[in-house]
């Protein structure tokens, strides 16, 4: 029989983030070509609380690799999806709000990435790390400074961490999504009215819509598969050819 390139059956993933939206979304349909799924996810609201919190995730992120490893005995695939975004001038932005965006969006990613690593190679399978990244890790967007900072931190984490781990058999690599219809954490009272929006897509996108967070999934996929085998530090954007203007 014919190999399957993206056959990921029996594969084994940890999705962070994955409680709604996007991140729900990459675990549903990684599940249903056959990966076994972890999720894990801690939903912030309060900034001040989000940095409070994220000292003692590392521990939380070792605890559930650990659970993973216990439970499914390997770890093949680590998708870092968790974020949250403050949309406020940076000129009245707090540093306690500064560093929980840094913190979820690019600290968390530290530690995930690197103890899954960790674990990769002590299997010494290899595997497949694939971060979350976005439209504003390449271009300036007006009120999400921390944010734009973080994702253009992720790029460059992965395009460091695919050279550094290339021998050890670990692909890193990330998607990045332009407009898609899923609200962010710390984003649900922002927005355009409709007609505004889609006034704004119409300039903006060369496909004229926001994309579907279904749409996602095949990137994600495709990451993390043996159709990717040669990739590595790749920035795949998923943007409806927003950024080939």
């Amino acid at each position: 029989m014919e190999h399957n390139l993206f056959d990921l059956t029996g594969k084994v993933a940890i999705i962070t983030g994955a409680a709604r939206g996007i991140g729900k979304v990459i675990a549903q349909g990684l599940a249903a070509v056959g990966v076994k799924v972890v999720i894990a996810d801690i939903k912030q609201i309060e900034a001040e609380a989000t940095a409070k919190i994220i000292q003692a995730k590392r521990q939380d992120c070792q605890n559930l690799i650990q659970q993973t490893v216990n439970y499914y005995n390997r770890l093949d695939i680590l998708v870092c999806n968790a974020g949250i975004d403050i949309l406020k001038p940076f000129i009245s932005l707090e540093e306690e709000e500064w560093d929980a965006i840094i913190n979820v969006n690019l600290k968390g990613y530290f530690n995930c990435s690197q103890l899954a690593a960790k674990q990769m190679m002590a299997q010494g399978t290899g595997g497949s790390i694939i971060m979350s990244s976005s439209i504003a890790g390449v271009i300036g967007i007006s009120g999400c400074a921390a944010y734009t900072a973080a994702k253009g931190g992720v790029n460059q984490l992965v395009r460091s961490l695919a050279v550094e781990w290339a021998n050890d058999r670990i692909r890193v690599n990330a998607f990045a999504p332009g407009y898609i219809n899923n609200i962010m954490e710390g984003t649900e009272k922002f927005g355009l009215p409709p007609e505004q929006d889609q006034a704004h897509l119409k300039i903006k996108i060369p496909m004229q819509r926001r994309g579907e967070p279904t749409e996602l999934v095949g990137p994600v996929i495709f990451l993390a598969s043996d159709a990717a085998t040669y990739v590595t530090g790749a920035i795949l954007m998923v943007d409806g050819g927003y950024s080939a203007i």
